[in-house]
Order: structure tokens, then sequence, then C-alpha cells
């Protein structure tokens, strides 16, 4: 007679685990998005469709264990994390750098994009001209190009 064994194979993640994950994040974008960084916890879980206000009450026990949040009363916290809802002066900084490099490469994008459609448009051109198609070496050597400027 042979034994029949389930065996239950674990990722290393449980889908709970991860549903956790996506819940503490949703939580700590609503909280440091609460005006003044307070947040009541019921119309929190209402906010986030909770069924479960346990797992909200788990997310705050370990994010005031570690300093980000501290209780007000019963059911109001507050951010303490950096930012408080709003970014730093740094913070700032960085964002206006990060536009102003972007707002250069679009410039060299749009700047790329009509160098290889010039090219493209002279390639077409000489691989319909009568006088060139006669020499298969030049058209040879166009389309080696085009497939060099088509692939940047």
């Amino acid at each position: 007679m042979e034994l029949e064994r389930t065996v239950t194979v674990r990722s290393t993640s449980s889908r709970h685990e991860k549903s956790l994950g996506l819940l503490t994040m949703k939580f700590v974008s609503l909280l440091q998005e609460a005006k003044d960084g307070v947040l009541d916890l019921k119309m929190a879980a209402d906010s986030l469709a909770v069924k479960q206000k346990r797992r909200i009450y788990d997310i705050t026990n370990v994010l005031e264990g570690v300093g980000l949040i501290e209780k007000k009363n019963k059911n109001i916290i507050q951010w303490r994390g950096q930012n408080n809802g709003s970014p730093s002066q740094e913070m700032l900084e960085q964002i206006r750098v990060l536009k102003a490099h972007i707002a250069e490469l679009e410039v060299q994008e749009k700047e790329l994009d009509d160098q290889k459609a010039w090219v493209e448009e002279n390639i077409k051109h000489l691989t319909h001209d009568p006088d060139i198609r006669a020499y298969p070496s030049a058209l040879c050597f166009f389309f080696v190009f085009y497939v060099f400027v088509y692939n940047c």
C-alpha cells in the first residue's frame, strides 16, 4: 500500500505577505498626502477598503516602532518621517535639475530624429537614382549605411 503525500511548496513570499506589503505602501502614501501628516485610522481603513482593520493596526505598530509615526490618540496618527508630506528644498532642487536634464535630452533626441530622417530620405533618393543603380557596390554601401543609421 502506497502512501500519498501532499507537499505544500511555499514561495519566498506568500500572497498574504505581498498584499500586506502593497497595503503598507498604499497606507504610507495616504499618510504622506494627509494634511499635516495627520490621519484618522478609521478613514484610512475605509479609503483603502480594508476588510480586517487589524491589518492597519499591524502596519501602524511597525511604523510607530521604527519612529515614522506617532499616535495622537486612539485612532489618530501623525507622520514623523522625512518630508512631512512636502518635499524638502534639496529634493525640489534635484527635481529641477532632473527636469532640466530631461529637457536637454528631448532636444538632443529631436535633433537626432531629424538627422536620421534626413539620412533616410537621402538614401531613398540615392537608391532610386538610375545613375547610382548602375553601380551595385554603391547600392551595397548605401544599404549598409542605412542599416547602421537605422539601428542607431
